[in-house]
Formats: C-alpha cells, sequence, structure tokens
C-alpha cells in the first residue's frame, strides 16, 4: 500500500470499471478462492491520473487493452464508502478507513474471448459472467451496495439514454429507501449543476 494514494482522511483513491456488452449486460468478476462477486477496480497510484489508473485496472485484472473498450462516461465525483471496522487494517499507515472511487461506464468492441486474468501480479480474479444492469448490486459486499448503485444509476444515460432499466423489484424496502435518498441528492446536484 505505500504507492496508494490515501487522502488526508483515510480514503484511498480507486478506480471502478463498468463493462457493459452490446447486450445492454454487465461484466460481474467472481473473486478468486471466494464466492463473491463485482466489478473489476483498484488503487490509484500517488500522482497517477485516474484515467490512466483505469485503463491499467482494467489489463490488470481482466485483460484488456484500451482498443478493446470505448470509453462512455465516468461520474463527476468521487464516490466514497467507509469500510466496516472489522476490515479497517489499524496496523497500516498512512490508515486506510475506506476508499473513494472514480466509476468510468466502457463499453466492449472487442471479442469475449480477450478476457483473460493472467496479466496482473497476483489474479484477482477467476470467472466472469454477464448480468442485468442492476444485478451487481444484489451481488457485492454489502458495504459497497451504496456505491455501486449510485454509479449505476449517475452512468445508467451512457447505456440506456431513454431510460433505465427499471430497479429489481426483489430490492428490500431499506435498500429502495437509501438508494431513494442518493436519487435526490443527485438530482439537487444535477440542478444546481444546470443554470
Amino acid at each position: 500500500m505505500s504507492n496508494d494514494w490515501i487522502d488526508a482522511e483515510g480514503f484511498r483513491a480507486n478506480v471502478g470499471i463498468i463493462l457493459v456488452n452490446n447486450e445492454g449486460k454487465l461484466l460481474l468478476c467472481g473473486r478468486k478462492g471466494s464466492k463473491g462477486w463485482q466489478f473489476p477496480q483498484g488503487g490509484v497510484l500517488v500522482g497517477e491520473d485516474p484515467v490512466e489508473a483505469m485503463f491499467r485496472e482494467l489489463r490488470e485484472e481482466i485483460g484488456l487493452a484500451r482498443d478493446d473498450v470505448a470509453l462512455l462516461g465516468a461520474t463527476e465525483d468521487w464516490l466514497r464508502y467507509t469500510l466496516p471496522r472489522k476490515f479497517v487494517r489499524w496496523g497500516s499507515q498512512p490508515l486506510c478507513v475506506g476508499q473513494k472511487q472514480l466509476w468510468f461506464m466502457l463499453q466492449l468492441v472487442a471479442a469475449d474471448g480477450n478476457l483473460r486474468f493472467d496479466l496482473g501480479d497476483e489474479p484477482e480474479f477467476d470467472r466472469v459472467r454477464w448480468v442485468d444492469y442492476w444485478r451487481p448490486v444484489n451481488e457485492v459486499i454489502y458495504f459497497k451496495r451504496r456505491v455501486y448503485a449510485r454509479a449505476l444509476l449517475e452512468l445508467g444515460s451512457t447505456v440506456y439514454p431513454l431510460s433505465l432499466p427499471p430497479r429489481p423489484g426483489w430490492w428490500p424496502q431499506r435498500w429502495r429507501s437509501a438508494f431513494d435518498k442518493d436519487i435526490a441528492a443527485l438530482q439537487r446536484e444535477t440542478e444546481q449543476d444546470d443554470p
């Protein structure tokens, strides 16, 4: 973690990658040696441009090059989550209490066969699957769900310009309430940005 960019508040800078195929399905990656699923993501090094970090992580984690994708959009600002106390590495310096992430929506323009996991030092994933738009919110570890929903909400118009797919009926009410607050906050931000 010595080269990681951790800000004064203890948030590690990170990039998240949402990859969509021609059918509007999103790539979900299975964590090596566990049953967890997530989008590709990775840390931004000190002094590294986030877009460059995204392309580096794209290559290291799922084997894709710049020419394999088209950049559709990015979140306006960092989306943050705080780690539950049991996941904080209390002995590390600087202390990392969570992540701040810039999210990128990418269109896959290459063949699925270009996906591979052996280009990084230590493979993070060992399997992938293509899923419906909102499915990753259910699959990711619980403390990342609001960030996933927010990134999908903010970047969704790059894939679905007319309207996003409806939120799933299987989402629990507590998720809906939390996500509704995030949607309202995003709409307020958008209104403030538009004169």
